[in-house]
Order: structure tokens, then C-alpha cells, then sequence
């Protein structure tokens, strides 16, 4: 508990300038969006510069926007299920393609609350669990208190007992349970939760990334 506390006074800054960073991608046109959406698809069982290096090779090739799954598959080295994700990535690119243009923020924007977007895009995003579209809302400036359990998180959530184990696997009813003690746990601890994640994901990888 006191080096979680010790690394959010030291990176309190730091960590606000981020979350600042992901709210101005917000204003950013739909295409900066997707490169969002698809960097969430890649990354579980994955690292997360290997995905954003991914993304960022896809778009300098023009492949993200434009190129089938094939060829997307060959800008994946190091990611984890890459053909499947490949699949994902296509799959979501038509999804929210509307007159040959990508239209993400509308969708959004239709949502009065973050919940009912992430229920959406769970429901119709091939690929996206709660982690993924929890993940996906963060980076675009939503959902910050939104918990986004990956390995890292739910390691650190079992360190400070906030949970008794790591589950083998997460459904909607226990992800939302898991999502709702790490809330208290931030209230008690006085750490608001999109700091609270950035913060366990410093203990744990040395940097503040996405």
C-alpha cells in the first residue's frame, strides 16, 4: 500500500498530463479514433508498445484503413493471435465504415453514459471484451472510472486483497464485481481510479504508457 501511495504523489503529474493526452484524442477525426479501437483489439495476451508499434506500421503503410487481412496479419510480428486479430480488425473497420468513411465518434456521442457505450461495444465489436472496450474508452477521454483488468491490474488487485484470487477466466458478472471492489478500494484509498490504473501499471512496468 505505501509504494502504491509513494508512486501516485511522485507521478501525480505525470499521470495527469496523460489522462489529459487521452481526452484530446477525443477532438482528433475518427480515423485517430480507430487507431485507438484497433491498439485495444491487439493487445491482450500481448504487450502494449508491440500493439501500438503494430498500429503505427499499419497506418505508415496504409494498410489500417485499407488493407485486407492478410496483409495486415504481416504487420503483427509479436503480437499474440495475430490472424484472429487480424480478423477483428477488418471485422471492426467494416463495422463502422458509413459512406466509405470511418464514423466511431456519432456512435459514441449517442450514449448518455460511458456504461451503455462500453455495453454496445462489447455487444458489437468482434474481439472487444469488457477489458478491451473499458481500455478503448479510457484512451479516448471516457469511462475513468472504468476498470481495466488485465494481468498487471489483477495481480496488483490480489497483492492489496482487493480480490481473494486471479480468476481463470472473466464473465460480464464477475468482471463487473472484480471492477466494482477495485471502485471502494479507490475511494478508500483516495486514489481516483483512472489514476489508480496508470498507477499499478507504473509498479509494474516501470513506465506510464496507454
Amino acid at each position: 500500500m505505501k509504494e502504491i501511495k509513494e508512486i501516485f504523489y511522485a507521478k501525480q503529474k505525470e499521470i495527469n498530463s496523460r489522462l489529459d493526452d487521452f481526452k484530446q484524442v477525443w477532438v482528433r477525426d475518427d480515423n485517430e479514433i480507430f487507431s485507438e479501437l484497433v491498439f485495444c483489439l491487439l493487445t491482450p495476451q500481448s504487450k502494449a508498445k508491440t500493439c501500438w508499434g503494430a498500429v503505427m506500421n499499419l497506418k505508415k503503410k496504409g494498410l489500417l484503413l485499407n488493407g485486407d487481412a492478410n496483409q495486415i496479419v504481416s504487420e503483427l510480428g509479436g503480437v499474440r493471435f495475430r490472424n484472429k486479430k487480424a480478423i477483428y480488425i477488418v471485422g471492426a473497420r467494416d463495422f463502422f465504415t458509413a459512406n466509405n468513411r470511418i464514423s466511431i465518434k456519432t456512435k459514441i456521442k449517442g450514449f448518455n453514459k460511458s456504461k451503455d457505450a462500453r455495453e454496445w461495444l462489447v455487444k458489437n465489436v468482434r474481439g472487444m471484451g469488457y477489458k478491451e472496450a473499458s481500455h478503448f474508452l479510457r484512451n479516448i477521454g471516457f469511462g475513468e472510472d472504468f476498470a481495466i483488468l488485465d494481468r498487471h491490474i489483477l495481480k496488483n488487485l490480489k497483492a492489496l486483497e482487493v480480490i481473494e484470487e486471479i480468476p481463470g477466466s472473466i464473465s460480464r458478472k464477475k468482471y463487473l464485481e472484480i471492477e466494482k471492489r477495485m471502485i471502494k478500494f479507490s475511494k478508500d484509498v483516495n486514489i481516483p481510479m483512472s489514476y489508480l490504473d496508470l498507477v499499478l501499471w507504473y509498479k509494474e512496468t516501470g513506465e506510464i504508457f496507454k
